[in-house]
């Protein structure tokens, strides 16, 4: 607390909500949120951060972005994503209210979202690391993605607005992957073949996006997003900036199917695309999909080395091994000759 303003800090906010979502009660942190875990409910708060793609940095930005986040995640999670609340502040104590309840005596000194907790057991990551997800559990969440994407929203991004984005993003992927101290061995030829399939390519990721089957998606689709309920949720999309969701959705579905098959699962990714393909119109050429496949390998590796170049990395040890892993991965995908993701009936 400081003489300037009286609104408690962060431990006295945390430790405030604790006392609001029941007992047992978790504390995660994230690079962008503070989570507060009870047996029923989840309170989700945004650290007031400020990133190349993210600003939280005031309090009406985190306001705009708890409205975004519960909008844009009931589209693949309605019944998870509950309600936007107001973190008030009297001078003596707080409380924790919806928007309608708010008080005019007391001051709104954050915002947050409030969640359904799901099961744990039943989220995709881990029953995929326990070999317990089937053949019908994917087709359950490819029946939820298809006509997500069939209806959602079509990008509105221009084709150079969009292949510049494209670029940007190959760059930064570039720029990490290099950094002289944290230089993954091999990258510099992968990052040299996958520019050099974007060329080749580049014509029909255009025809794509102006024949209106890019999307406005979610964005981060991986399967520690998946619960398999009945029928499955996805959560925690990209809300917080558009441009990164707009997605082909068979990139998204790639992307997918390569980290399910990073937890030992390589058949999940052809089930998927399998299952969306007829209902969004057929799939984009063998070799796109490979190179969407590169892509988002060499971003998960970027991704990766980006953890060590924060001030104090948590599991330092953990991150080049991985990005080496998911290099090679690309390399795999860009050095294939053979159909990518041939049908899971062949």
């Amino acid at each position: 607390m400081t003489a300037q303003d009286d609104t408690p800090d962060i431990t006295a906010k945390l430790g405030f909500l604790r006392t609001c979502v029941g007992q047992p009660v978790q504390t995660i942190e994230t690079h962008m949120s503070w989570l507060v875990l009870g047996p029923e409910r989840v309170l989700k708060l945004k650290k007031p951060v400020r990133y190349p793609f993210l600003d939280f940095t005031t309090l009406a930005l985190r306001e705009a972005n708890a409205h975004a986040e519960l909008q844009l995640n009931r589209r693949l999670a309605a019944r998870v994503y509950l309600d936007v609340l107001a973190l008030q502040w009297d001078g003596q104590a707080f409380r924790l209210v919806s928007e309608s309840a708010c008080q005019a005596s007391a001051r709104t000194v954050d915002w947050l979202v409030l969640m359904q907790r799901l099961p744990e057991g039943r989220m995709l990551d881990q029953l995929l690391r326990q070999g317990k997800a089937g053949a019908a559990d994917i087709d359950a969440v490819a029946g939820v993605l298809a006509p997500f994407y069939r209806g959602a929203q079509r990008s509105t991004m221009g084709i150079d607005e969009y292949l510049g984005h494209l670029r940007s993003e190959r760059a930064i992927d570039r720029a990490v992957l290099l950094t002289p101290h944290l230089a993954v061995p091999g990258a510099a030829v992968v990052l040299d073949r996958l520019d050099a399939a974007f060329a080749v390519h580049e014509a029909e990721i255009a025809e794509r996006l102006r024949t209106h089957q890019v999307v406005d998606g979610h964005g981060d689709l991986r399967p520690e997003h998946v619960c398999l309920l009945d029928p499955p949720v996805v959560i925690d999309c990209l809300e917080f900036n558009t441009a990164m969701r707009q997605q082909d959705p068979f990139e998204e579905l790639v992307f997918l199917g390569l980290e399910c098959e990073m937890l030992g699962a390589p058949w999940v990714a052809p089930r998927l695309i399998d299952g969306c393909a007829a209902a969004l119109g057929g799939r984009p050429s063998a070799a796109l999909l490979q190179l969407y496949l590169a892509q988002r390998a060499l971003r998960r590796a970027r991704l990766a080395l980006a953890h060590l170049l924060e001030p104090s990395p948590r599991t330092p040890a953990k991150w080049p091994a991985q990005a080496q892993r998911y290099v090679a991965r690309a390399a795999a995908a860009l050095a294939s000759p053979v159909i990518a993701f041939p049908s899971h009936a062949a």
